[in-house]
């Protein structure tokens, strides 16, 4: 019997996280054994630890939901890898292409360390179809980045967006889906506006091609002037909350606001004015689908996109890192297994 490391919990807050050993299992028809080569974290992988999300979730639980690894052991009826092909994890698995798998009852969320089992293991065993070729240009750890920070802002700019050269982006932080959002923006040719509380932070980000550095405080005056009244086209909105009034009163006349995280809470408020008279488009963003995944993996390849890591922590230091995680890390944690 081979036996496996990962890490798992009895509870919510967490209770009693510590490695445990677990038997590896043996890839069935249509699934694939990969051996974790790297995780990394993502601010829902805390949430979901300590309250659950509401989430259906069984103990022992293994947390955390990104990840790279390598093809090891392939079961009946697989043909989209070979043995030795180097892989990253999908968020929602089902998720091909298209709308989510739900409906308004029930919205869809099933996820990798949600519903479904997490990755913060030596070895998982999963449907081949829950995977993507994982990019050549990466390595490990910064292909782990990917799946959810690295796809949310490429949903949010991208796939649903349709950015051009000569938009005006602006992002609230520098945390991962934040960079990632300045990078692909740059990519595209964008005009870039990002917002922090940390002068220190607001200086590295300017090294990644963002072109106006707002504090804060008074962010959305600040941009109006700086754009002569005309607003940003894109509204990236990483707090949520009441925050999302500060979001639209910044958008553009027919511009675009996404809605990507609740740091401020999970319910939004707004000035009914700023809507119904600039008539921008409001889309929330639950990560994307594998094709969007697979489309972003190709893009990085071809521009030399390089994900912001802020540390790597061993697989014995997962403490550690969740530690990191919470006082805001500027860019990505990430787990080497």
């Amino acid at each position: 019997m081979r036996m496996a490391r990962q890490w798992s919990m009895m509870g919510l807050g967490p209770k009693d996280f510590r490695i445990r050993e677990t038997e590896v299992v043996v890839p069935d028809f249509g699934e694939v054994l990969v051996r974790t080569e790297a995780v990394s974290l993502n601010f829902r992988d805390k949430l979901v630890m300590e309250n659950g999300m509401g989430l259906p979730l069984s103990f022992p639980f293994v947390p955390v939901s990104d990840m790279a690894g390598m093809v090891e052991a392939i079961g009946p009826g697989v043909t989209r890898f070979a043995l030795g092909d180097k892989v990253i994890s999908t968020f929602m698995p089902g998720r091909l292409d298209g709308k989510g798998l739900g409906n308004a009852r029930n919205p869809p969320y099933r996820t990798l360390g949600g519903a479904h089992p997490g990755v913060l293991s030596e070895y998982v065993t999963f449907p081949a179809d829950w995977f993507v070729a994982a990019p050549k240009t990466l390595d490990a750890g910064e292909a782990s980045t990917l799946p959810i920070a690295g796809l949310t802002a490429w949903t949010a700019l991208i796939e649903s967006g349709h950015l051009k050269a000569g938009d005006k982006v602006l992002v609230q932080g520098t945390g991962g889906v934040a960079l990632f959002a300045v990078q692909i923006a740059r990519a595209h040719g964008a005009e870039i506006f990002v917002t922090s509380s940390s002068a220190d932070k607001l200086e590295r980000v300017r090294g990644l091609g963002a072109n106006h550095m707002l504090p804060r405080d008074g962010w959305v005056d600040r941009l109006l002037d700086l754009t002569e009244g005309y607003g940003a086209d894109h509204v990236l909105d990483i707090a949520g909350g009441t925050g999302f009034a500060q979001a639209l009163k910044a958008v553009a006349v027919g511009g675009r606001v996404s809605l990507i995280g609740v740091f401020e809470g999970l319910e939004i408020s707004a000035h009914a004015p700023d809507l119904l008279l600039k008539a921008p488009i409001v889309q929330g963003i639950s990560v994307g689908h594998r094709r969007a995944l697979e489309d972003f993996v190709r893009a990085v390849d071809a521009i030399g996109l390089k994900p912001v890591i802020d540390r790597r922590y061993r697989f014995e230091e997962a403490e550690e890192a969740f530690a990191h995680l919470d006082r805001g890390p500027f860019g990505k944690i990430v787990i080497d297994v």
